[in-house]
């Protein structure tokens, strides 16, 4: 099984004003940010609007992604499912598309407890042959993926990688202090990357690094190599906008941080909205001083 490191992006998928999937904009949008230097992909997480897709817009967006990506580096997808019989069809029709990897939420439709989160976890690793990324995300789906959870998981080779989401810094820690180099952890929470290379997480799940996938490769890097006094100068830049990434819409807000940077399509699809009011102005301010602030630095904001 691989040894997943590296910046991660978690991919939006591009769509047109009137909601359908925009897949050359995708596809430009991926072969921006591998040539930016990012170390895998991951189509079709949460900011890919994975639930609201269909199997078939699923299979072209996983098909367009590893068609651009060219074997440049890893493309997982997301699998976000309800029920284990959709989980375990999925996974295989993921790896038929092309799919290196998957990074697989919790059950959508069911708050699990710590057996029955295992029990998910197991039953979809046995469906396919490609390596896992847990999804921990408790925050937005209700289940915790925790030291105890992953204990009835560490025999199961096909899982590799926890993407940890609980907001507890300490996690990371009592990962390694419970399982040593078991399982990759990678940060999943762009606001807690320098916090979390400190403590020794090897990769970042980011949303941020769509806007700006140079600067967060940069400032992961940095941290790799115990560079910690620029890592926080860089991070001070971008930390307001590594904040969008923690709110519930930050689909639109982080689509509109691309439109803003390099003219990528800011739609979304229903029931999400365009942002409006004093809540677009937000977004765009905080944008635009991290554009301006990078710029003036002599680092390129696109």
């Amino acid at each position: 099984m691989p040894k997943w490191t590296g910046v991660f992006p978690a991919v939006t998928t591009k769509l047109t004003k009137d909601g359908e999937v925009d897949i050359e904009a995708t596809k430009s949008s991926i072969d921006r940010l591998v040539k930016a230097g990012v170390s895998g992909v991951i189509v079709l997480p949460m900011l890919g609007e994975n639930a609201s897709m269909t199997v078939r817009e699923r299979e072209t967006i996983i098909r367009g992604a590893v068609d651009i990506v060219a074997g440049r580096v890893p493309v997982l997808s997301g699998l976000a499912e309800a029920t284990l019989e959709n989980a375990r069809m999925n996974a295989r029709l993921y790896e038929s598309f092309g799919a290196q990897g998957l990074m697989v939420f919790p059950s959508l439709g069911y708050k699990t407890d710590v057996r029955e989160t295992a029990e998910w976890y197991k039953g979809i690793a046995g469906a396919s042959s490609l390596p896992i990324m847990i999804y921990n995300n408790p925050t937005a789906y209700g289940v915790d993926c925790t030291v105890e959870a992953l204990k009835h998981l560490a025999d199961t080779p096909e899982i590799v990688c926890i993407k940890e989401e609980s907001g507890d810094i300490r996690r990371v820690t009592d990962l390694y202090v419970e399982f040593g180099d078991r399982f990759s952890v990678f940060c999943g929470v762009d606001d807690l990357i320098v916090e979390s290379s400190a403590l020794g997480v090897t990769g970042w799940v980011s949303g941020m690094t769509n806007v700006w996938p140079s600067a967060c490769v940069e400032l992961f890097n940095l941290c790799a190599q115990n560079q910690y006094g620029q890592a926080r100068e860089l991070y001070k830049v971008l930390t307001p906008a590594f904040h969008l990434d923690t709110h519930v819409k930050l689909v639109q807000y982080i689509k509109l941080a691309e439109n803003l940077v390099y003219g990528a399509p800011e739609w979304t699809r229903s029931p999400r909205l365009p942002l409006i009011g004093d809540e677009r102005k937000f977004v765009i301010s905080t944008v635009k001083k991290a554009i301006d602030t990078l710029n003036q630095r002599g680092r390129k904001a696109a």
